[in-house]
């Protein structure tokens, strides 16, 4: 497992936050946006989490596909 100082693991969560924080500004939602939209999947996050948790990059796969998925996010590009 890495370690969460590896250069390597802290190089894919910049890019993960990055993906993230892009589509969120490209679609045009809010934290605050984000976290209702992931209530409705049963996702209790309040939009401050959602920011300290996004700003560190260190969130799961399944916490980034549901992003991707409330905010109608089909494609993107790595």
């Amino acid at each position: 497992m890495a370690r969460k100082d590896d250069p390597a693991t802290v190089e894919y969560e910049t890019k993960a936050k990055n993906l993230l924080k892009a589509e969120l500004k490209r679609k045009g939602v809010t934290y605050a946006q984000l976290a209702e939209k992931l209530a409705q999947l049963g996702v209790h996050e309040t939009e401050r989490n959602l920011n300290n948790k996004i700003s560190r990059g260190g969130f799961t796969a399944a916490f980034l596909l549901q992003c991707l998925t409330v905010i109608s996010v089909s494609e993107f590009r790595l």
